[in-house]
């Protein structure tokens, strides 16, 4: 069976749940309480050298990290990955963007407002952080306007990889009513069979 390990809290670590979820699959999950180290420990630096969270463990004992990566290995041969390579690719690009041009914005100004104290020198970076998460929800309100879903026509894991901060993006000051087609999208995510929530009650970074 496979392994995941993470912080179930975790928007990275989410989206595999989200996934998993969404396809029906068993996995066994072990939590790393990244708050306390446990993903410094010699045994998970053994199958990732970066400490970080999320990483799967196949059978065989072969480990793969980054969520995105993972997420694509596992979608392989079902509906949320597209077999037309078109589809794929864009696919793939949304992808891209949320590690690129969403993430390190949307995921850090939620970090900042909710877990570091309010005398943080981060806390300067705000307004940065801001204007360009601001910019990436305004590319994906754009995107909405023409097509229901990230990869197309249809629900695929570049929306599972979005969703994860989207969704939770007022945590870090964002307004989603300014984005009415991101709403309406984050309500058909969690209209999607098997969709699970992320846990409220002590979701951290």
């Amino acid at each position: 069976m496979i392994t995941l390990y993470g912080m179930s809290n975790s928007g990275n670590c989410y989206k595999l749940q989200l996934l998993m979820a969404n396809l029906g699959r068993d996995y066994a999950w072990e939590e790393i309480d990244v708050l306390r180290g446990e993903n410094l420990s010699p045994e998970f630096l053994a199958m990732n050298d970066r400490g970080k969270v999320p990483v799967m463990k196949l059978d065989d004992g072969r480990t793969m990290s980054e969520s995105n990566a993972i997420l694509h290995y596992l979608a392989e041969g079902s509906e949320l990955l597209p077999a037309d390579p078109w589809a794929r690719a864009k696919t793939l690009q949304w992808m891209f963007f949320e590690q690129y041009s969403h993430e390190p914005y949307i995921a850090v100004a939620r970090f900042i407002r909710k877990f570091l104290p309010a005398d943080h020198p981060r806390r300067a970076s705000l307004d940065a952080l801001t204007a360009s998460g601001n910019e990436a929800l305004a590319a994906m309100e754009r995107h909405l306007t023409r097509l229901p879903w990230f990869g197309g026509e249809r629900y695929t894991i570049a929306d599972i990889a979005l969703f994860a901060y989207t969704h939770i993006a007022d945590d870090g000051g964002f307004d989603l009513g300014g984005y009415p087609h991101v709403e309406r999208w984050l309500k058909r995510v969690q209209a999607q069979p098997g969709f699970v929530p992320m846990r409220e009650a002590d979701r951290t970074d």
